[in-house]
């Protein structure tokens, strides 16, 4: 656990100075971890005493999911094991012999260059190689993705010097030691005699805990992503507290938002209730500044106390609750300063304007929802007046917005989800809202896998199961298509498109993206409560239902929850008709056999009469009942339940919508560099700091009202820098349609020393309801080795209106065209190289004005 100093300097920093927390936390470890008597000092730690005593399961990208403790507590210490490299690459065959190195480990170095080791799949650890007789300079590197790391100056590097062991060479990052790391590199630097590897490997860390829970689903990918969910998850438990095995990215503390989905998927998974409730404890007087995170904290408590029963741990919680609730009503409608509501940019991206209007109404609807929800729990426990206080509250509130018609429909994706899951809207308002932000394919998904989990939970209340299903499978699905082993801080599945597998992703404000971040493991818990459908109706499952969710494209599911009362599973199968049950002693239970839009005619219970239009009575069950979604059996009490079913009809095949972008990528252009005349800006032309100090040269078209740029902190514009002001290179932009010369080589770019933001915006008001060309133009003039993402936005919508576009290697100049007819509003974003760059803006003609549409990008 990080010291007490340390913690107060941090949390102080943060809250006056996010934009610079995280290169504060870098530097403040580095300070202060002499004096931190838990963080290691580059001291081994205990192997793994776990068991292996079953077989890998292929779903999963756990390396030891097999292992098994006897009696893994909270209080248990991090243990650790080894992996050994999958394959590896070399720079240069012939300065490195591997063909010793697959039985025997052994690597004969003949000369300088790279080995690149890929272990498989993302963990928490650190390399180390062993040598008798390393001669030269020689480093070493991690990384998550297939790239050596390319990180800004002010970030802490993920590439040294290894530190000597004996015989063994270490790369040692952090004090901890350990970071997310997938693939590794040695990379010799210098040479002057043949010497040996003869062993390279991770060391990783792994927290005692056990999968008591499980998944499967007729869809493997579904079932895929429920296990790397809880892998995600189980990378970040560390001794003490839940949070992320990113040390160099500052987020090696819980944040107590983060926290809410990671504490959900662990709780299904691992049935860890000891380590939820001493990780809910040490976020209890945390919020990291953030208003939302306040509250996702009060429904952690929530989801703990629903799933355990712990009435005395909820109790001793009840004045912080209560102080939480009651800043949220205190503030309500006052637009408070939100700090951040995700990083999606329909939120204000990050800490970028997180006081638009829809992280501000998102706000409203999570004060409601947490406000109904404690109610609820209150009500449970016997405290009748803090049941009423809060009920009141969120009636209140939810009262006095509906006295405005469709008082709604200014609701985006977020807030709309957010509204849904208060449950105090009606069926018209759901499907108002439904209709408004669910159904377009590409905008139901968010940039963060965190705030998606609050969407799936929305989709699922206005039983919308196939539509779920299809984001999940593109959101999360798509980030396992990419190569992901883990889940991600942010992701968008058009990035498939232009990403080679494991290749660098874009970065965000945070400099950039973590590819193991366990705020994105909701998804987990959400499949085994909906899909596979058991969970709690009341605290510790003394009462649960079992409703399995298939929808239109699901056959079967089966799983297992872990309860404190014991282990409750499931198994259903359509197409068989056969479901198998089994539930705990203590827990009376109803189970709804799945209908599938089929009609059900007769069902048995352990070879007898159960059901054939009309309920038989049978041992275990109370009484049965059905709707147009299932058949219900209540009642049902402990023990296990052959159950057949006898199905007429069949499922209807779900319609998967396209996905579709409202405007056009128009192509990429690498050979007319900087002479742009005649060929781009026949309507106009932005020429990007060309009179330098951030002045750029324009002559907008009569269609375009203004040209304005954002970045965070600062003086809210990108930094400028004029490379060369009068040169005769053709890659520099022309001073006009003549393209003549001198040229000024200029850019607007992204980043500094001082401050995050490693992206800036680019915002384009634009008159009437024409098609036109919006080209952009970048260029790598320093030979930096730039890759830079481009996103497109409708300003007014925040809505993604294009597929994500990565420009690389532009040192000659590149341009990105799009159509559209509305204002836009580009983000500009580094991948790779010091910094993105935007070197110009030409407007053109379309050849048509009809409706533009584009579909089918990396899903």
């Amino acid at each position: 656990m990080i010291c007490k100093q340390f913690n107060l300097v941090w949390r102080n920093y943060l809250k006056y100075n996010p934009d610079k927390a995280i290169i504060a936390f870098v530097l403040l470890i580095n300070f202060l971890g002499s004096n931190c008597s838990a963080i290691a000092q580059g001291k081994d730690y205990p192997s793994i005493t776990a068991e292996k005593n079953g077989t890998p399961n292929l779903f999963s990208p756990d390396p030891i999911i097999d292992y098994t403790w006897s009696d893994p507590k909270a209080s248990d210490g991090m243990e650790t094991y080894q992996l050994s490299p999958k394959s590896w690459t070399v720079s240069n065959t012939r300065n490195f012999n591997m063909s010793d190195f697959k039985l025997n480990h052994s690597i004969i170095v003949n000369g300088e260059g790279d080995i690149r080791f890929d272990f498989g799949q993302n963990n928490a650890g650190w390399l180390e190689f062993d040598s008798p007789d390393q001669i030269g300079s020689v480093e070493m590197s991690i990384s998550e993705y297939n790239e050596t790391p390319d990180y800004p100056a002010n970030y802490p590097t993920k590439t040294a010097r290894p530190k000597k062991y004996g015989n063994t060479y270490r790369l040692e990052l952090n004090p901890e030691l350990y970071e997310g790391v997938r693939f590794g590199w040695i990379h010799v630097r210098s040479f002057s005699k043949t010497w040996r590897i003869t062993s390279v490997r991770l060391i990783c860390q792994t927290k005692p805990v056990n999968y008591k829970g499980r998944f499967s689903c007729s869809d493997t990918t579904l079932t895929r992503i429920w296990y790397t969910g809880a892998y995600t998850v189980k990378l970040n438990l560390l001794k003490d507290y839940l949070g992320a095995i990113l040390m160099n990215r500052g987020d090696r503390f819980s944040w107590t938002g983060d926290a809410h989905p990671a504490q959900a998927a662990s709780m299904v998974a691992f049935g860890n209730f000891d380590f939820i409730k001493k990780n809910i404890e040490y976020t209890s007087t945390q919020s990291n500044g953030i208003r939302s995170y306040a509250l996702y904290w009060v429904l952690s408590l929530i989801d703990y106390y629903r799933y355990t029963g712990d009435t005395e741990t909820l109790n001793n919680y009840i004045a912080n609750v209560c102080a939480k609730l009651d800043d949220a009503y205190k503030v309500y409608g006052t637009d408070p300063n939100l700090e951040f509501f995700g990083w999606d940019e329909r939120l204000g991206s990050g800490f970028e304007h997180p006081n638009l209007p829809e992280p501000q109404n998102a706000y409203k609807m999570l004060s409601i929802r947490a406000w109904n929800e404690f109610s609820e729990a209150m009500a449970t426990c016997g405290r009748k007046d803090l049941q009423e206080k809060y009920r009141g509250y969120a009636t209140e509130k939810i009262l006095e917005l509906k006295k405005t018609h469709e008082w709604y429909h200014s609701f985006g994706l977020h807030a709309g989800a957010d509204a849904i899951t208060t449950n105090l809207l009606n069926d018209k308002e759901k499907k108002a809202i439904y209709n408004r932000n669910f159904t377009d394919r590409v905008n139901r998904v968010s940039y963060s896998p965190f705030n998606q989990y609050f969407v799936i939970q929305a989709f699922a209340r206005m039983n919308k199961y196939d539509e779920a299903l299809s984001s999940i499978r593109d959101l999360w699905g798509g980030q396992l298509r990419y190569g992901g082993t883990t889940f991600f801080e942010d992701y968008r599945p058009s990035w498939n498109s232009v990403i080679s597998t494991n290749g660098p992703v874009p970065n965000n404000q945070c400099g950039f993206t973590s590819l193991c971040h366990p705020w994105g493991a909701g998804v987990t818990k959400w499949l085994s409560e909906e899909v596979l459908g058991i969970k709690p109706t009341a605290p510790g499952f003394t009462t649960f239902d079992i409703l399995p969710h298939l929808g239109r494209t699901l056959t079967d599911v089966s799983g297992r929850t872990p309860t404190p009362l014991g282990d409750i599973s499931a198994n259903f199968d359509i197409l068989t008709g056969l479901s198998v049950i089994s539930t705990p002693a203590g827990s009376i239970g109803r189970i709804g056999i799945p209908k599938a839009e089929k009609k059900i005619s007769r069902i048995t219970i352990n070879g007898k009469l159960a059901w054939d239009g009309k309920y038989h009575s049978v041992s275990g069950v109370s009484a049965a009942r059905e709707d147009t979604h299932f058949l219900y059996f209540t009642g049902v009490r402990h023990g296990t339940y052959k159950i057949v079913t006898t199905y007429l009809g069949n499922t209807p095949k779900y319609p998967e919508p396209i996905e579709q972008y409202p405007a056009k990528f128009m192509g990429m252009d690498t050979t007319t560099s900087g002479n742009w005349g005649k060929i781009f800006g026949k309507d106009g032309y932005v020429l990007c700091n060309y009179n330098g100090a951030g002045v750029d040269k324009r002559a907008l078209p009569s269609y375009v009202s203004a040209v304005s740029y954002y970045k965070v902190k600062g003086n809210g514009e990108p930094l400028n820098t004029v490379w060369e002001p009068k040169t005769n290179d053709q890659q520099a932009l022309a001073p006009d349609a003549g393209n003549g010369t001198p040229r000024t080589a200029s850019c607007l770019y992204s980043a500094d020393a001082d401050q995050i933001g490693y992206t800036f915006t680019c915002t384009i008001d634009i008159k009437g309801v024409k098609n036109h060309q919006v080209s952009l133009y970048f260029v790598d003039w320093d030979k930096k080795r730039r890759k830079i993402s481009v996103e497109m936005f409708d300003a007014a919508t925040s809505n993604l209106i294009a597929p994500v576009k990565i420009v690389e290697n532009s040192i000659g100049g590149t341009y990105l065209k799009f159509a559209y007819n509305k204002s836009v509003k580009f983000r500009i974003n580094m991948v790779r190289g010091d910094n993105a760059v935007l070197n110009g803006i030409f407007f053109d003609p379309v050849s048509s004005n009809k409706p533009i549409r584009q579909e089918r990008s990396g899903y």
